[in-house]
């Protein structure tokens, strides 16, 4: 059966980097994060337009090359949840989750019983055909999948060992633009307000021995919170990379022909 690498890396007490995939409904980008060296691809429904059959693809294509699918789904609903596992997705992400009963209830979603609510639906396409019983697939998929909950409002940071005490959470994932518009200061991400409250729920996480992660707006902004402890790293999304590679790009061949022009 096919292992979680993030999520072993993650218990050997490393630092894991990922991108998001959120525009582009194309499968091939997954392989081409993979080919980077990034350890995950995270696959955003919430606010990505993709449907569940293109992000069905997206996962099959991160299982071909070795890099591990999370996805964030748009709301807590089980049959959004179930269905993104049976797929294939070996990590979800919860949005907008203040409520630790809530929390509690989505995880459990995740895995099947006793430790979980998770219904069994697996078929031999789901294991890659792999002769395993149920009893052996029923523990490998809840040790191997991912728990994450982002924290995006004040209201989460202040129920944050509530949160964080809650079973079967694996990572928490700040939502920086969120978490700064809550805090009064939007799009001030190098504001003291906010690195101080995000440098707290670090050491938080670290007492209840949860992953602290967050998802970032860019490659420096990923370094600078990997320096900080954050441990599960997003940067950046496909159209970014797209879009900054290609300025640069133009920029290099504009200076080509200046000299030129110049004449």
């Amino acid at each position: 059966m096919r292992v979680n690498h993030t999520r072993e890396k993650l218990a050997q007490g490393g630092t894991v980097f990922g991108s998001g995939l959120q525009v582009y409904r194309s499968p091939e980008i997954a392989r081409t994060f993979a080919a980077a060296g990034f350890d995950y691809v995270f696959i955003d429904m919430e606010h990505g337009h993709f449907d569940l059959e293109t992000v069905a693809d997206m996962i099959k294509a991160s299982h071909s090359c070795g890099i591990t699918p999370i996805v964030r789904v748009c709301e807590l609903l089980y049959s959004l949840v179930a269905r993104l596992l049976d797929a294939g997705a070996d990590g979800i992400i919860l949005p907008r989750v203040e409520d630790p009963r809530l929390l509690a209830e989505a995880l459990s979603w995740m895995r099947f019983p006793p430790m979980g609510k998770r219904g069994y639906g697996v078929n031999a396409t789901m294991v890659d055909y792999a002769p395993n019983s149920m009893p052996e697939i029923i523990e490998h998929s809840n040790r191997c999948v991912l728990g994450v909950v982002q924290f995006e409002t004040t209201t989460a940071l202040a129920r944050a060992d509530e949160l964080l005490s809650v079973p079967g959470l694996d990572i928490v994932m700040v939502g920086p633009a969120d978490l700064s518009i809550s805090l009064g200061i939007p799009g001030e991400f190098d504001n003291p307000k906010l690195v101080s409250a995000v440098d707290r729920l670090i050491e938080q996480c670290r007492s209840h021995n949860v992953i602290p992660g967050i998802q970032t707006r860019s490659v420096a902004m990923a370094r600078f919170w990997a320096e900080r402890g954050m441990r599960f790293v997003g940067a950046c999304a496909e159209h970014a990379f797209l879009l900054e590679k290609s300025k640069e790009a133009v920029k290099q061949l504009q200076a080509a022909v200046a000299p030129q022009m110049a004449r």
